[in-house]
């Protein structure tokens, strides 16, 4: 496992310790955790853009559940 050095300003890292105990968590499991939500975030907010972009533009490609499970052999 990889080990990452991050500086922050001493009354940030008091903030992240209370949040840290208040969850019963390491300061290291809520760093980690909350970065990955954040990405994760990110990641479904570009989807859903996408998927505006398409419908808005009129290429939206969609299926009925007839279709899928056709296509998945159900």
């Amino acid at each position: 496992m990889a080990t990452i050095s991050l500086r922050i300003p001493d009354e940030d890292l008091q903030v992240l310790k209370a949040y840290a105990k208040f969850h019963n968590k390491t300061l290291s499991e809520i760093i980690r955790s909350t970065m990955i939500e954040k990405i994760e975030d990110e990641y479904d907010l570009k989807v859903i853009e996408e998927y505006e972009k398409e419908k808005k533009a009129g290429t939206l490609k969609t299926y009925s559940h007839e279709e899928l499970w056709s296509e998945f052999g159900l």
